[in-house]
Formats: structure tokens, sequence, C-alpha cells
């Protein structure tokens, strides 16, 4: 029941495939935690990540990477597959394009249920996050040169408010730097992806009542 309950609200709250746009502008940012830091007027990079929530018998879990330490930017990162549009995508095809060209996960496995909140990154992204829905675990091989590491982590530790936390760092130069995280054993999501996790969060549950046992109907 609880994985019934899960997709209907996914449904039900992500917004359609068919709305996005993509001059579509971003809901939440790096900057939310971080208003004085200087916003610069520009003209953001469409991106899309693949949030791959896997129904598993024993509760729900969604599929991660860890990024290649050989990458020359955000090494080693935990991250959701995916990355920027090639000229004439959508959001859809792209996550679903790095999702194969990352991990090897079959596009047909995928049931795209909708797209969560846009977010725009400090580094100028406007990443659309894209929930597939998988009815069998799948069969994943990570491209080495991308990907280090894929893991799954439980769709209940990652919707409890208790598992998401403000951390921090002092940049060289520049006022602190604050951002979401949740680590999970001893893999530390923080950033865009622990961020586009606990929108997606509040997308599903925000408006209710008693978030938390809506929460555990749908993970238990």
């Amino acid at each position: 029941m609880s994985l019934i309950s899960l997709r209907e609200r996914l449904v039900q709250h992500l917004r359609p495939v068919s709305d996005w746009t993509p001059d579509g502008g971003p809901d939440r940012s790096d900057y939310d935690l971080n208003p004085d830091t200087p916003r610069p007027g520009r003209a953001l990079r469409p991106a899309a990540v693949l949030v791959p929530v896997i129904a598993r018998p024993e509760g729900a879990t969604v599929l991660m990477t860890r990024r290649a330490d050989t990458l020359t930017s955000h090494t080693g990162q935990i991250a959701f597959p995916g990355g920027r549009l090639d000229a004439g995508e959508t959001a859809e095809q792209a996550a679903l394009r790095e999702a194969w060209e990352e991990v090897a996960l079959d596009p047909a496995a995928v049931e795209v249920l909708g797209v969560g909140d846009g977010y725009e990154t400090v580094t100028g992204f406007m990443v659309t996050p894209v929930v597939g829905w998988l009815a069998e675990p799948p069969v994943v091989v990570p491209s080495p040169d991308e990907v280090a590491e894929v893991f799954e982590a439980p769709w209940d530790f990652l919707m409890d408010p208790a598992n998401h936390r403000r951390d921090f760092y002092d940049p060289e130069s520049g006022p602190r730097r604050w951002f979401w995280a949740m680590p999970w054993r001893e893999r530390y999501i923080w950033g865009a992806t622990a961020a586009i996790v606990r929108a997606l969060r509040t997308r599903l549950y925000g408006d209710e009542a008693e978030p938390a046992a809506a929460v555990d109907e749908d993970a238990a």
C-alpha cells in the first residue's frame, strides 16, 4: 500500500512534464540560504537531473551517484544523474539521456511522473528535477569517466527533515556560504542535490497536517 500511495502522491503533486518550458525561471536557488551573496544578472544555462525513485518491496529508495574524482568540477560529490540540455532537448529527454550515459539506466525502465521545482545554482545553471518511477530495481553500470559509485538512499531518510541540516564553509574571499546537507552513512549529500531533495519533500508533504505520518505511510 505504501508504494501505491507514494506513486499517487508524486503524480498529484509534481508538475506535468508537458508544462515544462525551456525559458522557465527557478523556484529555488543556492541564494535562498545566502541572501547577501551578490546575484549576477545572467542567462541561466538549462540542465536537468533524473530523480529515480525505486519501488523496492521493503520501501522506496532513491538512486544517486558519487561523481568521479577525475572530473574537472564537483569531483567526488553526491549527485543525481544529469547534466546540461543539448540543443532542442526537453528536460525529460536530457535527464533520461544523462542517466543512460552515466549509469546505463535504460530509459524504457523509467516511468516519468513529473518535474519538481526548478533550481538555480551559483554556477549559473537552471536545473529541472525530473522524477522517474522504477517498478523494478534497475541494473546499472557506472561510466568510469563520470561516476565513481552508484547507490540507493532510503526514501524515508531523505524525506525526514530531522536529517536535513544547514552546514557552511568559509571561502577564501566573500561571505560565509550556507547550504543544505543530509549525511547518510559515509556519504555526504549536500549542496544542490540536498536542496532539490528538500524542495521535493516540501512539494509533496508541505501542506499535510501531519507530514511525518504521511511520509511514514509512503515509506513503510
